[in-house]
Parts: structure tokens; C-alpha cells; sequence
């Protein structure tokens, strides 16, 4: 999802994270220290307190993930954390509230035709910072969700990473209580993120624009198929897609990876690498000319790895179509999303697979494979889509 976010007039300015920047905030605990209790020293976190960090983030997120699965039990694995690792209280009621809205989403998405009759989360710790009564616990969350209504060709399951910062404190008896959780991915669209970004009003006026505009594209279904032949012309899109679903969440070392360095992540670099691998040469000259392209692992364009600039790049070299509805993306076409109708784009994603007129989708940021159009349209009912046939 790295943008570079030139202005429209092509003149560089700072890099900005994408608005989709998911942060699911708990409020800090206050220790309730009556007079007279016991007071331990500032408590260390041992291999076995860090196991239940581990423990306790995989329960939190196991929920979110049932919370999700048609017909799942409501009851919460993280109520039996009793002991020394446990939710502050003000936790457990925003996990009540956040699973409150998963189930809604599921709702919406069983509306459009989509159910998950199963659910897998596994989460490991990968980093504890202690600093006297906090430890910050750094988490990946790899869970994989089972289509309930999957038949014939259609895909079996979909899957996602996530990354997620975990605040425990410590209260007067050294008890560790979970009293935040914050996504630290750039871009926050794993289908169990929680919030949402503003919509803002779009600049209205002439800005001086020299660089192509794209459509929106319609988010209804069953609009009039655009087929396309996968093979044996000038790109072979079934290449496109192999290679997004091979490296979606193992990296390939041949391109440097912006997930995590804090410029809007590594979707638009992602995909790419996947138009390259299906046929799309490069266009050497100035990195900040949207007019070029080129990504190689010491150098990129900013149309290699910018949101809008690849839209400016697609559409000015005539590379791309636009779609006037993102279910008539077939594999190998490229959909992206304006999370806050801002007018700037904040997402790039490829169709990796389609099945009974529904596209699915493979990124980075989060790494996902083989997300249903369907879902995101009902995680994300603000946001405006483009579409683009390569």
C-alpha cells in the first residue's frame, strides 16, 4: 500500500500512511490499589508469563474469528484467563462490544451470498518489551476461514496475517491485565478488522490535474460479464495470479518489502511484481515520472509502488481499462479502494480467482488470499472502488 502521494500536479510531498490505518484502542487500566494492600516490586516477565501473553492473544483473536463463523458458539475463550495474565476489566467489555460487530458483519456478508462454516486462528509471540509495570507483546495472527457455501470450482477457504500490538499492566499484586490492542499492519483489511476510516469530502474545484483520472466503479452484483482470455496473448494473467498466490504472506527477496516502514505498506509493490510476472515490461527513466515503471530490489518507481501513481501510470500508458463494475474484474485485473472518498486512492489489490461472478482477491497489507469482492464491500460500505482490466 506504499503511496508516495504526489500531489495531483505531480510535485513530490510526504509520504502518508494509508487512511485505512486500523488501531482498535483500549483504555488504560487504573490500578484500584486500596489502602493497605500488598505491594510487589515492578513484576518481571519470565518465559511462562510470556507464554500466557501468547496464550491470551491467541484467545482474543480465536474469538474475533468465531465471531465471524455462522453459527459458532458466543461464549468467550478469554473468560477462563483468570489468573496472573487476564483482561483489565474495561478489555473485556470492548472485546464484547468488538465481537458485537463481527457478528454483524457477518450478517451483512451472509446478506450477499457469503458464509465461513469454519474458522482456524493461530497467533505467536514474536517480541516482549518490558518497561517497569507495561509490557508491549508483538503478535501475528495467521488465521484461515472455510466458505461455507464453496461448490464446484469456487475457492475452499480464505486467509489472512495480521500483526497486533498487545499493552499489559501490571497492578498492585503484579497481576498482568490486557488493557489494549492496537493493528500495526498499514493498511488494517484483514476481514476481522474492527474500525473504520472517516469519510471525508473530496477537494471540489479545478486542482490543475495533469494526470488521468479513474472511474469509480459500481459495487452491485450481476452486472453484464467482460470476459478475457487468460493465456496465450500479450500477458498471461493465470502467471499474474500464480505468483500473487505464492508469495501473499512468504516475501519474495528479489523486491525490497514497505510492510511495516511506516509509508502506507506494500500492496500497490505486490502487485506489481505480479503484472511483471505476467508480462508487463518495464519503463525505464525519472523514479517520480508517473510516466515510467520499473522495480528491481535496489530501485522502483513511484508507479511501482505508489497507490495513485500506478493509477496514473496504468491508465496513461493505456495498460489498463477501466470497469465500470468491480464484479467484472477477472483474474489478473487489478481493484482499488479509496477507504475515505478523499480523492486520494489508499489501496491496490489483484484477482487471484473468480468463481460464480464473484472476484477474489490476493494482497499485502495485510497478506491475504482469495478475499471475496463481497467482503470487502461489506467491511468497507463507504469506500469508493476502481477497477481497472489489464
Amino acid at each position: 500500500m506504499k503511496s508516495r502521494k504526489l500531489s495531483r500536479k505531480r510535485s513530490r510531498a510526504a509520504i502518508v500512511t494509508a487512511a485505512a490505518a486500523s488501531v482498535v484502542a483500549g483504555v488504560a487500566l487504573v490500578p484500584n490499589w486500596s489502602a493497605g494492600a500488598a505491594v510487589v516490586d515492578d513484576p518481571t516477565v519470565d518465559t511462562a508469563t510470556k507464554a500466557t501473553f501468547q496464550k491470551l492473544a491467541d484467545a482474543v483473536f480465536t474469538d474475533r474469528t468465531q465471531a465471524l463463523v455462522h453459527g459458532a458458539t458466543t461464549k468467550q475463550s478469554t473468560s477462563r484467563f483468570s489468573g496472573d495474565v487476564r483482561l483489565s476489566g474495561t478489555r473485556s467489555r470492548d472485546e464484547h462490544s468488538a465481537l458485537a460487530q463481527l457478528r454483524g458483519r457477518q450478517t451483512k456478508l451472509a446478506k450477499l451470498g457469503e458464509t465461513y462454516s469454519a474458522g482456524n486462528t493461530r497467533v505467536t509471540l514474536d517480541a516482549t518489551r518490558v518497561t517497569g509495570r507495561t509490557a508491549k507483546a508483538d503478535v501475528t495472527e495467521t488465521t484461515t476461514l472455510t466458505y461455507a457455501k464453496a461448490t464446484g470450482n469456487a475457492p475452499k477457504t480464505t486467509g489472512f496475517q495480521s500483526h497486533h500490538e498487545l499493552t499489559f499492566k501490571a497492578d498492585r499484586q503484579g497481576t498482568w491485565q490486557l488493557t489494549t490492542i492496537k493493528d500495526t499492519d498499514e493498511g488494517g483489511l484483514a476481514v476481522n478488522t474492527l474500525s473504520k476510516p472517516s469519510v471525508k469530502a473530496p477537494a471540489t474545484g479545478d486542482d490543475g490535474n495533469t494526470t488521468p483520472d479513474a472511474p469509480r466503479a459500481a459495487t452491485t452484483r450481476n452486472p453484464v460479464a467482460v470476459p478475457k482470455t487468460l493465456t496465450g496473448g500479450t500477458y498471461d494473467y493465470k502467471a499474474m495470479a500464480t505468483y500473487a498466490e505464492k508469495y501473499w504472506n512468504v516475501y519474495n527477496k528479489d523486491y525490497p518489502d514497505f510492510n511495516g516502514q511506516g509509508a502506507g505498506g506494500d500492496c500497490t509493490n505486490f502487485v506489481s511484481q505480479s503484472l511483471k510476472a505476467g508480462g508487463w515490461k518495464h519503463v525505464p527513466g525519472y523514479v517520480y515520472d508517473y510516466t515510467k515503471w520499473f522495480g528491481t530490489a535496489d530501485i522502483q518507481s513511484d508507479s511501482f509502488v505508489g497507490v495513485n501513481e500506478w493509477s496514473w501510470f496504468a491508465q496513461n500508458s493505456k495498460r489498463t481499462k477501466p470497469l465500470a463494475n468491480v464484479y467484472q474484474a477477472e483474474v489478473g485485473d487489478v481493484i482499488q479502494m479509496d477507504f475515505n472518498r478523499d480523492g486520494e486512492k489508499d489501496h491496490t489489490m489483484i484477482v487471484t480467482y473468480k468463481s460464480n461472478g464473484v472476484p477474489y482477491v490476493t494482497y499485502h497489507s495485510n497478506n491475504t488470499l482469495r478475499r471475496s469482492v463481497a467482503s470487502l464491500i461489506a467491511s468497507y460500505p463507504n469506500a469508493y472502488f476502481y477497477a481497472y482490466r489489464t
